[in-house]
């Protein structure tokens, strides 16, 4: 199982971003995919969730409205849209996946070294 994220920038604020995580080695489409992020020198936050057929989706009240997740199963590739970037919103996003078929998961067993978001003017 490989996990790879992309699309990671410094951006000035009020621009917007996508990010994609690609993953193989399993069967992409059967799966919860979740987006989390770290800010500089604080803990992982749950951004979003997306079931594997990419119709149930789930977001963390802080980000919804402007952040978006989606797949492309075809593609096995997972998606973080983010608009409207805000300073605060500096972090590392990373991809995860859970054995367990829940949008709130205890346990995630893969996850990609992540993409680095930078908002500064």
């Amino acid at each position: 199982v490989q996990l790879v994220e992309s699309g990671g920038d410094l951006v000035p604020p009020g621009k917007s971003l996508r990010l994609a995580c690609v993953a193989s080695g399993f069967s992409f489409s059967s799966y919860w995919m979740y987006w989390f992020r770290q800010p500089p020198g604080k803990g992982l936050e749950w951004i979003a969730s997306i079931n594997g057929g990419g119709d149930d989706t789930y977001y963390d009240d802080s980000v919804k409205g402007r952040f978006t997740i989606s797949r492309d199963n075809a593609k096995n590739t997972l998606y973080l849209e983010i608009r409207s970037l805000k300073p605060e919103d500096t972090a590392l996003y990373s991809c995860r996946r859970s054995s367990l078929d829940l949008p709130r998961p205890s346990h995630y067993d893969f996850w990609g070294p992540g993409t680095q978001v930078t908002v500064s003017s």
